[in-house]
């Protein structure tokens, strides 16, 4: 038979048509993604359903063209009219939405895998990506789908459920996929702009470790690399936030960051003082993952030589920039501070947190295996308001970050930005 598109209803209003493709997984919550596609297409969206092969053992890919703009799509390989058809559709995707989403398929994207056309389209996308969980309490309570929640959610994805209810197989628990108007409601607000919980927010981020110079050949510096203040900065931009990144790091000798993101070249706690002090007063959040130094030098002028003899050094304190942040604050603004720690970390955590009178502090122990400077790796404590504490285990950095803007995002006041 020749595939033709479904016609509107006449009742849609007009509006600017989203291209939005709709994943669908192998679970029996496939048959609420037909409601789900239908409507979309109510709401004047043109959608192109792609199914994974065990998504066709629950709902026909029929029926999903029936109702679509698009033909249903299940192969990885293509015809004539779109032989590449994952970098057809993730180069025009406006969204792609994956409801049912199964613990296979989220392990996947985790693992950076992309074995069929619905993995693979998503990697080839730069559309924001929804994705609405569905599976039994006892795979959703797993701690390797756990951690593969947080990683996807670190890289920007948006996970909707799941939610409590009657489960197949006659069970109740969570893990059930949420109702369809929940997941149209989110499809809309992500077509006018939202990308995550920082959408609409002003965050400056400071990272990398000062470099208080001696004179014009050495410097006191740290071993900070920069590497969790980048994956911040990273992970509040994709979850929507206007970011401003003061970095004493050199990006063509470390690391990528966004074109999106403003980055403030900084080198001594001086200059980072002045460039966070220029930024702060219109931020909702300020995160201070730099490494600052304690403390810095008068300069000598000509280079310190070893026939000269021993120099005399004598240091001096450098600005307490989160002390002036606290005195300084606009009302609303989530103030956020680091501590580098080799022991006692709860301790040393919470003493600090009380000292510096910030909203959120984030602590770890240095001097543990695959954690702080230079790891792709992180632990952290996060101390909190009430002086709660969180432990966030040992995982990559940008999940890492997502753990504390997931925090920064609870505290940030409701309403117009």
């Amino acid at each position: 038979m020749t595939w033709t598109p479904s016609p509107m209803p006449s009742e849609t209003p007009s509006k600017s048509t989203a291209f939005i493709v709709l994943g669908v997984c192998g679970g029996i919550a496939a048959y609420k993604s037909v409601e789900v596609l239908r409507q979309l297409r109510d709401r004047g969206y043109d959608v192109a359903p792609v199914l994974t092969t065990n998504a066709t053992n629950f709902v026909g890919a029929l029926t999903f063209s029936a109702l679509a703009s698009e033909p249903t799509r299940t192969s990885l390989f293509g015809d004539a009219t779109t032989p590449i058809p994952h970098t057809y559709l993730g180069q025009r995707a406006d969204l792609v939405v994956v409801a049912p989403a199964t613990a296979h398929f989220i392990a996947r994207l985790a693992a950076g895998l992309a074995n069929d056309l619905l993995s693979a389209t998503v990697l080839a996308t730069r559309a924001p990506v929804v994705l609405c969980p569905a599976m039994h309490t006892e795979m959703w309570e797993q701690p390797s789908v756990r951690a593969n929640i947080a990683t996807v959610k670190g890289r920007g994805f948006l996970v909707l459920g799941p939610d409590s209810g009657p489960l197949a197989g006659g069970d109740a628990g969570v893990g059930r996929m949420v109702e369809p108007p929940r997941i149209v409601e989110l499809v809309e607000r992500c077509v006018s702009g939202f990308r995550g919980e920082l959408t609409g927010r002003r965050v400056l981020i400071t990272a990398g470790g000062t470099r208080e110079a001696i004179d014009p050949v050495r410097v006191i510096a740290n071993r900070s690399t920069g590497l969790q203040g980048y994956a911040l900065a990273e992970v509040a931009r994709r979850l929507g936030a206007e970011v401003t990144l003061v970095s004493t790091v050199d990006r063509s000798l470390s690391v990528d960051v966004a074109s999106s993101i403003k980055v403030v070249a900084v080198e001594s706690a001086r200059e980072m003082r002045d460039a966070v002090a220029n930024y702060a007063p219109s931020s909702h959040c300020v995160i201070m993952a730099a490494a600052v130094s304690d403390f810095t030098i008068d300069r000598s002028p000509q280079k310190l030589r070893r026939r000269d003899g021993l120099p005399e050094l004598r240091l001096k304190s450098t600005d307490d920039i989160v002390r002036e942040l606290v005195t300084k604050r606009p009302p609303g603004q989530v103030i956020v501070a680091f501590a580098a720690e080799t022991g006692d970390l709860v301790a040393n955590a919470l003493a600090k947190f009380r000292d510096k009178g910030v909203d959120v502090l984030v602590a770890n122990d240095v001097s543990a295996p695959g954690v702080g400077f230079g790891h792709p790796t992180n632990e952290v404590t996060i101390v909190g308001p009430g002086e709660s504490v969180e432990h966030v285990a040992r995982a990559p950095k940008d999940v890492i970050a997502y753990a504390i803007l997931a925090r920064v995002a609870e505290l940030l006041p409701r309403g117009d930005s």
